[in-house]
């Protein structure tokens, strides 16, 4: 995961404090930060942020943050511009191992091809240092779960004005061949 050096929403986890209980972590986003994830996610405001989290040691040198998201913004609608309400709620899960584990690298067969399951576990991200930070992570999954065509409740388009075949008058590439006849 590509992480700003001064992001919208920080809260870094210092590694070597994470132990294999999961420690539980309530974040959430002071004014000043929403309206930096609101000007980062260009939509009108987010209300309110925040994220229930359980951190905790994966494997031997990994670290496993889980647990859910929860905000509410505004962003304007696609047809009218008018500002829509969105509340958004969605799962976390993200794997973190160091640079260089061999549990960040993908399986492959022998013939160097990478090994691709759809239904299979994410690959886990990597870190470098000793610290993760699990307020990028938090508002990750809250952009990805913005719809990017919000739309006010019985918002439509007006009638789009498209030619039909019938409309364009341009001949035909095979018209050449209608009175063509076989000798």
């Amino acid at each position: 995961m590509k992480h700003e050096s001064n992001p919208a929403f920080s809260y870094p986890v210092k590694v070597g404090h994470i132990s294999a209980n999961p420690v539980s972590v309530h974040l959430s986003a002071n004014d000043a930060e929403r309206r930096a994830l609101a000007a980062l996610w260009n939509i009108k405001e987010v209300q309110a942020l925040e994220a229930d989290l359980e951190i905790g040691r994966w494997k031997k040198d990994g670290v496993k943050i889980k647990g859910e998201v929860r905000a509410k913004i505004v962003q304007a609608c696609v047809v009218t511009l008018e500002p829509v309400e969105a509340d958004i709620r969605e799962p976390v899960e993200a794997i973190f191992v160091p640079e260089g584990s061999r549990l960040a690298r993908q399986p492959d067969n022998d013939g160097g091809e990478m090994i691709l399951d759809p239904s299979g576990p994410d690959i886990p991200d990597v870190f470098a240092g000793d610290t993760i930070d699990a307020g990028a992570v938090v508002s990750e999954h809250v952009a990805l779960a913005i719809d990017p065509y919000p739309r006010k409740e019985g918002a439509v388009f007006g009638e789009r004005i498209e030619s039909s075949a019938a409309d364009d008058k341009r001949p035909s590439p095979f018209a050449v061949l209608k009175n063509w006849k076989k000798n």
